[in-house]
C-alpha cells in the first residue's frame, strides 16, 4: 500500500527528545495516513528499547554504529512506502498539522518536488534555520573578512543565511534544511538519496543543488512549523568542526579542483580571523579551539568507499520487505 508520507527520523543519543517529538507528532497529526520509520544510529541510551516499547507501530531499524545523518535517511528510505518522504528532526516538536500542511500544497503545486517549512524558536519566532543559499565564492569571501558576522543581516553579504527573507509567504529557496524536509520519494531514489560522503552537514544543501538539476524548484511552505530545540545532539566546538567538515566536502564534491582550493582557503582564513579576534577581546572563546582543529575539518568527510558498510542490528521491527531501493552507499555526482 502506498501512503501519502513515511517520516524519517534519524536518532543518536537522543531518548527523551526523540519519545517527545514521536509522542507530539503522533497527537498533532491526525489527517493525512502516514508511517513512522525510526533509524537509531546505534544509541547506547535505550532509544531503540524505548521506541519499540512505546510506539510499537512505528518501523524501528537499528544501525549496529553511528553511520552518520546522510546514511542513516537512505537506509530508513529503503523501507519507506510514501509518496513523499518527510525528514524530521528529533530534536523537533510540530506546531499543528505538520504533514497535513505539507500534503496539501504538495499536492496543490507538485512542480516543485522538494518542500521545507518553518522551524521555530522555543521561545517564538522564526530561527531563520529552515532554509539556505548556496555556497558560493562570494559567500566565503564575505566570511573570510568577517562581513557575514557584521553586517549579518545583510544578504549581500551574508548570502547563505538568507537573512530579509519573508517566512510567512511561499518563497522559493535555493536550498532547504534536513531538520524539516518534505521530498518526493520517486526523486529521492532517482538521485540516489543523500550524499553518502556527509556524515553530518551540508548533505541537505548538496540534495537540494541536484534536486534542482533534476527539475526540482524547492520551496518554504509557511504553514508547516516546527518548534525546532536546535542542535540537541551536537553543540559547541564540535558542532561548528562538523559543520566546516560538510562545508570542504561539498567543495570537494560539488566544485571543480582549483575552486574547492579557494574556498578552503577562504573557511580557514575566516577561522583563523575569528580565532584571533577571540584571543584580542575575550570572547567567541570556541573559535581558536576550532582553529586548533584545523588539520580535521580541512580534511572534510571520509569519501564513501572508505567508509565501512551500514549494518542492521537484528531485523527491523516490521520485518516487510522493502518496497524501493536506495542504496545506502550509492555513490554520487562529480563536478560537472
Amino acid at each position: 500500500m502506498t501512503l501519502p508520507v513515511s517520516v524519517i527520523v534519524v536518532s543518536y543519543q537522543t531518548r527523551e527528545l526523540l519519545l517527545r517529538a514521536l509522542a507530539a507528532l503522533r497527537s498533532a497529526c491526525q489527517g493525512e495516513p502516514y508511517e513512522v520509520i525510526v533509524v537509531d544510529n546505534g544509541s547506547t541510551d535505550g532509544s531503540a528499547d524505548a521506541v519499540a516499547e512505546l510506539f510499537p507501530d512505528a518501523r524501528l531499524l537499528r544501525l549496529r554504529h553511528n553511520v552518520g545523518f546522510a546514511r542513516a535517511v537512505n537506509a530508513g528510505a529503503e523501507r519507506a512506502r510514501g509518496r513523499w518522504l518527510l525528514l524530521l528532526n528529533p530534536d523537533t516538536e510540530p506546531v499543528g498539522d505538520v504533514i497535513g500542511k505539507f500534503v496539501a500544497f504538495a499536492r496543490a503545486n507538485p512542480e516543485h518536488r522538494v518542500y521545507t517549512g518553518r522551524t521555530l524558536r522555543p521561545e517564538g519566532g522564526d530561527d531563520g534555520h529552515s532554509a539556505f543559499g548556496l555556497p558560493s565564492v562570494w559567500g566565503y569571501v564575505c566570511f573570510a573578512t568577517g562581513l557575514t558576522t557584521l553586517f549579518r543581516r545583510s544578504r549581500w553579504c551574508n548570502p547563505e543565511e538568507l537573512p530579509g527573507l519573508d517566512r510567512s509567504t511561499p518563497s522559493r529557496v535555493p536550498a532547504a534544511s534536513g531538520c524539516l524536509l518534505l521530498v518526493e520519494r520517486a526523486l529521492f531514489t532517482e538521485l540516489g538519496g543523500l550524499a553518502p560522503d556527509y556524515f553530518m552537514y551540508c548533505e541537505d544543501i548538496d540534495f537540494c543543488l541536484r534536486a534542482a538539476r533534476h527539475g526540482a524548484d524547492p520551496v518554504l511552505v509557511p504553514q508547516a512549523r516546527v518548534v525546532h530545540l536546535g542542535g540537541a545532539a551536537s553543540t559547541g566546538v564540535g558542532k561548528r568542526v562538523m559543520l566546516l567538515q560538510g562545508k570542504v566536502t561539498y567543495l570537494r564534491l560539488r566544485w571543480s579542483r582549483p575552486r574547492a582550493a579557494l574556498g578552503r582557503a577562504l573557511l580557514a582564513v575566516g577561522v583563523a580571523v575569528r580565532a584571533a579576534g577571540s584571543r584580542l577581546t575575550g570572547r567567541a572563546d570556541h573559535w581558536p579551539r576550532v582553529w586548533a582543529q584545523r588539520r580535521t575539518w580541512r580534511a572534510g568527510w571520509p569519501p564513501v568507499a572508505e567508509l565501512p558498510p551500514v549494518e542492521l542490528v537484528g531485523s527491523p521491527s516490521d520485518g516487510a520487505a522493502p518496497p524501493a531501493r536506495v542504496p545506502s552507499d550509492l555513490g554520487v555526482e562529480r563536478p560537472r
